[in-house]
């Protein structure tokens, strides 16, 4: 099973989940032993063939870390948090959770976009 590490212990996910907004994006970094990658691959594949199917599901994107480091890091899209929370609490995905290597840390949070002059829109 995945254990989470908050990304921002004062700020927990489940508190994120509270707020209303769109679209948002989740990042989440898993850290595992490396011993576990292909069966975290495996598993993160169910998963998010899962979230795919949902409901204000827009897109994903998972990434190795270089050298030899076993970490990941997973951004996914949704229209909305409301639509994300959905998906996340739903009994299916939380039973996926538990298939998790016994290794593997997930430290999930929710972002939106900023806009910064010049730079990037929101």
């Amino acid at each position: 099973m995945a254990h989470l590490r908050q990304m921002d212990p004062d700020f927990p996910i489940e508190r994120q989940l509270g707020i209303d907004t769109s679209p948002v994006v989740l990042v989440n970094v898993f850290t595992l032993d490396k011993a576990d990658e292909q069966s975290f691959l495996q598993v993160w594949q169910d998963d998010a063939g899962f979230l795919k199917r949902q409901p204000g599901f827009v897109s994903t994107q998972l990434h190795r870390a270089i050298g030899d480091s076993p970490t990941y890091l997973n951004y996914a899209v949704w229209e909305s948090t409301a639509q994300f929370r959905a998906a996340f609490t739903h009994p299916e995905f939380r039973s996926k959770i538990s298939t998790y290597p016994s290794s593997a840390v997930a430290s999930p949070h929710l972002f939106e976009k900023v806009a910064v002059s010049g730079i990037c829109v929101a």
